[in-house]
C-alpha cells in the first residue's frame, strides 16, 4: 500500500510540469510593438491591464515584445515577424507603429496608442465606429498643443516668440506645428519649429532658440528620443533660461518646468485592457477608440525659482501637483 502511494506521488509530480507546459502552449500570444527602447514601467502598465482582464504573463498569456530602440526603419521588419508568428493580437504603442502594423496585416486585431489624432493620421476612419482590425486609445497630444501654449502665455504674458521642439520624423509634426501656429497667432505670437534627430542636437537647438530670442518652448514628446533624454532637455532649458512645457509628467519630475497632458502609464494600462477584451472574443470594430477624460498639470516650483519665474496664482490653483 505504501508503495502504491509513493508511485502515485511520483506520478503526480512528474505530470504536473507537463500539464503546466501544455497550458502555456495553449496560451494566446500577444505581440507588443514599439518604436522605443525597452521601458520596464510602461511594459508593466500594459501587463497590468491584461492582468485586470484575467491574463497573467507567463501563466495564461505570452507577450512577445518588439522594441525598435528608436530605429523606426526597423518597424516593418518587427511587425512582419509578429505576423509570421501568428500572434493573437498586436499592441502598437505609437501612431507610426500603428500605421506599420496596419500595413502588415488586415486580419490580426491591432490595439494602438496614438499620440496624434488617429483619424487625421489615417489609423482609423472613425473614433466611435472603427472598422477593420484596429481600435485603441487616442491620446489627444496634438489637440493639447493650444492649451499648452496658452499656459506658457499665462506664465509669461509678454511672450510672443514660442519654440516648438520636435523629433525630425515625428508622425505628429504637421498637425502640431499647425496647432501651435494657430494658438500663437491668437495671442499675437509666432512659432519657431526646430527638429532634433539625436541627443547631440538637443543642446545645439537650444542655442539656436536663444539666438532667435525665443521666450518659451514646447516639446512634441511622443517619441522615445525625448523621453530617454528628459534630464538633458530639462538641464538645457534651465541653462538657457528658457521656460518649457511638456505633455508628460516625467519631464517635470526630471526638472522640466511644467507638463500638461494625460498619464502615459494609464494609457498603456488601457491598451492592455482592450487587448484582454479582444482575447476574450470581442472584435476591434465593436470597441470605440477611447479618448482620455483627465489631464494633469504638474509644475516644478524648484525649476521656476531657478528660472526666476513667479508662477501666477491662476496656474497654481489649477495644478494637480506642485513639485517643491
Amino acid at each position: 500500500m505504501r508503495r502504491r502511494k509513493f508511485i502515485t506521488l511520483i506520478g503526480g509530480v512528474a505530470t504536473w510540469p507537463i500539464a503546466t507546459r501544455a497550458q502555456q502552449a495553449r496560451a494566446p500570444v500577444v505581440g507588443f510593438l514599439s518604436t522605443a527602447a525597452p521601458e520596464p514601467s510602461r511594459a508593466a502598465a500594459f501587463a497590468k491591464g491584461l492582468a485586470e482582464m484575467g491574463y497573467a504573463e507567463g501563466h495564461n498569456v505570452t507577450i512577445e515584445y518588439r522594441w525598435a530602440n528608436n530605429e523606426t526603419a526597423r518597424l516593418p521588419e518587427l511587425a512582419a515577424d509578429l505576423v509570421r508568428r501568428r500572434v493573437a493580437t498586436i499592441a502598437a504603442m505609437q501612431t507610426s507603429t500603428a500605421l506599420v502594423a496596419k500595413a502588415a496585416t488586415s486580419s490580426i486585431p491591432i490595439v494602438f496608442l496614438s499620440a496624434a489624432d488617429a483619424v487625421e493620421a489615417g489609423v482609423v476612419a472613425s473614433l466611435s465606429r472603427p472598422t477593420g482590425n484596429l481600435t485603441g486609445i487616442n491620446a489627444m497630444m496634438t489637440e493639447l498643443v493650444p492649451k499648452q501654449l496658452g499656459m506658457l502665455h499665462d506664465l509669461l504674458p509678454r511672450a510672443t516668440r514660442f519654440g516648438l521642439l520636435y523629433r525630425f520624423d515625428s508622425s505628429m509634426l504637421e498637425l502640431s506645428i499647425k496647432s501651435a501656429q494657430e494658438a500663437a497667432a491668437r495671442v499675437g505670437g509666432t512659432v519657431e519649429a526646430l527638429p532634433a534627430a539625436n541627443p547631440r542636437e538637443i543642446d545645439a537647438i537650444f542655442a539656436q532658440l536663444a539666438e532667435k530670442r525665443v521666450d518659451a518652448v514646447m516639446a512634441v514628446v511622443a517619441n522615445q528620443l525625448f523621453l530617454n533624454r528628459r534630464v538633458q532637455l530639462a538641464t538645457a532649458a534651465t541653462r538657457y533660461v528658457m521656460p518649457m512645457i511638456f505633455n508628460d509628467r516625467v519631464f517635470a519630475e526630471a526638472g522640466g518646468l511644467m507638463s500638461y497632458g494625460t498619464n502615459a502609464l494609464e494609457q498603456y494600462r488601457q491598451v492592455g485592457i482592450y487587448v484582454g477584451r479582444i482575447l476574450k472574443g470581442e472584435k476591434p470594430s465593436d470597441l470605440p477608440v477611447m479618448q482620455p477624460t483627465k489631464f494633469e498639470l504638474v509644475i516644478n516650483l524648484q525649476t521656476a525659482r531657478l528660472l526666476g519665474i513667479e508662477v501666477p496664482p491662476t496656474l497654481l490653483a489649477i495644478a494637480d501637483e506642485l513639485i517643491e
